[in-house]
Protein backbone atom coordinates (compact mmCIF):
# COMPACT_ATOMS: atom_id res chain seq x y z
CA UNK A 1 0.00 0.00 0.00
CA UNK A 2 1.48 3.39 -0.97
CA UNK A 3 2.29 5.90 1.73
CA UNK A 4 0.06 8.93 2.26
CA UNK A 5 1.05 11.92 0.09
CA UNK A 6 2.68 14.82 1.88
CA UNK A 7 2.06 18.44 0.86
CA UNK A 8 4.87 20.94 1.13
CA UNK A 9 6.11 24.19 -0.32
CA UNK A 10 7.91 23.65 -3.61
CA UNK A 11 11.63 24.38 -3.88
CA UNK A 12 14.12 24.80 -6.71
CA UNK A 13 14.92 21.11 -6.34
CA UNK A 14 11.38 20.39 -7.61
CA UNK A 15 11.75 22.34 -10.87
CA UNK A 16 12.31 19.27 -13.08
CA UNK A 17 9.39 17.35 -11.60
CA UNK A 18 7.06 20.37 -11.79
CA UNK A 19 8.11 21.01 -15.40
CA UNK A 20 7.20 17.40 -16.25
CA UNK A 21 3.81 17.78 -14.56
CA UNK A 22 3.09 20.96 -16.51
CA UNK A 23 4.00 19.11 -19.73
CA UNK A 24 1.17 16.68 -18.92
CA UNK A 25 -1.20 19.56 -18.21
CA UNK A 26 -0.36 21.46 -21.40
CA UNK A 27 -0.91 18.27 -23.42
CA UNK A 28 -4.59 18.62 -22.42
CA UNK A 29 -4.82 22.36 -23.12
CA UNK A 30 -4.66 23.35 -26.80
CA UNK A 31 -4.27 27.04 -25.87
CA UNK A 32 -0.74 26.40 -24.60
CA UNK A 33 2.37 24.97 -26.21
CA UNK A 34 4.91 23.38 -23.91
CA UNK A 35 8.34 25.02 -23.84
CA UNK A 36 10.34 23.51 -20.96
CA UNK A 37 12.74 26.46 -20.71
CA UNK A 38 9.86 28.94 -20.46
CA UNK A 39 8.03 26.79 -17.92
CA UNK A 40 11.16 26.47 -15.74
CA UNK A 41 11.72 30.22 -15.95
CA UNK A 42 8.12 30.88 -14.91
CA UNK A 43 8.31 28.43 -12.03
CA UNK A 44 11.57 30.00 -10.90
CA UNK A 45 9.95 33.44 -10.90
CA UNK A 46 7.06 32.13 -8.81
CA UNK A 47 9.49 30.60 -6.33
CA UNK A 48 11.32 33.92 -6.05
CA UNK A 49 8.15 35.95 -5.35
CA UNK A 50 7.30 34.51 -1.94
CA UNK A 51 5.37 37.64 -0.91
CA UNK A 52 3.03 37.42 -3.91
CA UNK A 53 3.00 33.77 -4.98
CA UNK A 54 3.17 30.23 -3.68
CA UNK A 55 3.86 26.81 -5.14
CA UNK A 56 2.96 23.52 -3.50
CA UNK A 57 3.87 19.97 -4.37
CA UNK A 58 2.46 16.68 -3.20
CA UNK A 59 5.16 14.13 -2.59
CA UNK A 60 4.95 10.40 -2.08
CA UNK A 61 7.88 8.06 -1.56
CA UNK A 62 10.24 10.98 -2.39
CA UNK A 63 8.54 11.61 -5.74
CA UNK A 64 6.59 14.72 -6.70
CA UNK A 65 3.18 13.49 -7.86
CA UNK A 66 1.17 16.73 -8.01
CA UNK A 67 1.48 20.49 -7.85
CA UNK A 68 -0.43 23.76 -7.71
CA UNK A 69 0.44 27.46 -7.75
CA UNK A 70 -1.25 30.70 -6.74
CA UNK A 71 -0.41 34.36 -7.41
CA UNK A 72 -1.77 37.48 -5.79
CA UNK A 73 -3.23 40.28 -7.91
CA UNK A 74 -5.29 43.34 -6.99
CA UNK A 75 -8.99 43.27 -7.87
CA UNK A 76 -10.93 46.52 -8.21
CA UNK A 77 -14.15 44.50 -7.93
CA UNK A 78 -13.03 43.13 -4.56
CA UNK A 79 -11.23 46.29 -3.52
CA UNK A 80 -8.14 44.36 -2.57
CA UNK A 81 -5.98 41.31 -3.17
CA UNK A 82 -7.24 38.11 -4.76
CA UNK A 83 -5.34 35.18 -6.22
CA UNK A 84 -5.14 33.30 -9.48
CA UNK A 85 -4.77 29.56 -9.01
CA UNK A 86 -2.81 27.85 -11.77
CA UNK A 87 -1.14 24.62 -12.74
CA UNK A 88 -3.12 22.26 -10.55
CA UNK A 89 -2.03 18.93 -11.93
CA UNK A 90 -1.97 15.46 -10.41
CA UNK A 91 -0.12 12.62 -12.09
CA UNK A 92 -2.72 10.41 -13.84
CA UNK A 93 -1.83 7.30 -11.81
CA UNK A 94 -2.44 9.28 -8.59
CA UNK A 95 -5.82 10.80 -9.43
CA UNK A 96 -8.90 9.97 -7.39
CA UNK A 97 -6.99 9.86 -4.09
CA UNK A 98 -7.95 13.35 -2.85
CA UNK A 99 -4.61 14.95 -3.72
CA UNK A 100 -6.15 17.73 -5.83
CA UNK A 101 -8.52 18.56 -2.98
CA UNK A 102 -5.60 18.71 -0.53
CA UNK A 103 -3.78 21.13 -2.83
CA UNK A 104 -6.85 23.36 -3.14
CA UNK A 105 -7.28 23.25 0.64
CA UNK A 106 -3.67 24.44 1.01
CA UNK A 107 -4.33 27.30 -1.43
CA UNK A 108 -7.48 28.28 0.49
CA UNK A 109 -5.65 28.34 3.83
CA UNK A 110 -2.83 30.40 2.28
CA UNK A 111 -5.39 32.85 0.83
CA UNK A 112 -7.28 33.23 4.12
CA UNK A 113 -4.07 33.93 6.02
CA UNK A 114 -3.31 36.74 3.58
CA UNK A 115 -6.78 38.25 3.69
CA UNK A 116 -7.55 37.42 0.08
CA UNK A 117 -11.23 37.70 -0.73
CA UNK A 118 -11.45 35.60 -3.89
CA UNK A 119 -9.69 32.75 -5.64
CA UNK A 120 -10.08 32.30 -9.37
CA UNK A 121 -8.76 29.95 -12.00
CA UNK A 122 -9.04 29.07 -15.65
CA UNK A 123 -9.87 25.58 -16.89
CA UNK A 124 -10.11 24.28 -20.43
CA UNK A 125 -13.78 24.40 -21.43
CA UNK A 126 -13.57 20.86 -22.86
CA UNK A 127 -11.86 19.29 -19.84
CA UNK A 128 -15.02 17.93 -18.22
CA UNK A 129 -13.01 15.95 -15.68
CA UNK A 130 -11.34 19.11 -14.35
CA UNK A 131 -14.54 21.16 -14.52
CA UNK A 132 -16.44 18.49 -12.59
CA UNK A 133 -13.66 18.30 -10.01
CA UNK A 134 -13.71 22.06 -9.43
CA UNK A 135 -17.50 22.16 -9.20
CA UNK A 136 -17.41 19.32 -6.68
CA UNK A 137 -14.95 21.39 -4.61
CA UNK A 138 -17.39 24.33 -4.54
CA UNK A 139 -15.98 26.43 -7.38
CA UNK A 140 -18.57 28.22 -9.48
CA UNK A 141 -18.48 29.07 -13.17
CA UNK A 142 -18.81 32.75 -14.02
CA UNK A 143 -20.00 34.56 -17.13
CA UNK A 144 -16.48 35.87 -17.77
CA UNK A 145 -14.37 34.51 -20.62
CA UNK A 146 -10.63 34.67 -21.02
CA UNK A 147 -9.18 36.86 -23.76
CA UNK A 148 -5.49 37.29 -24.41
CA UNK A 149 -3.12 39.45 -26.40
CA UNK A 150 0.59 38.95 -26.90
CA UNK A 151 2.17 42.42 -27.10
CA UNK A 152 5.13 42.50 -29.40
CA UNK A 153 3.96 39.72 -31.70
Amino acid sequence: MPSKPRLRAATEADLDAMTQLIARLFALEPDFSFDPARVRRGLGLLLSKKEAAALWVAEQDSQVIAMCSAQIVISTAEGGPVAWVEDLVVRPDQRGRGIGRLLLDAVTIWAKRRGLTRLQLLADCENETALGFYRHQGWQATRMICLRLRPGE
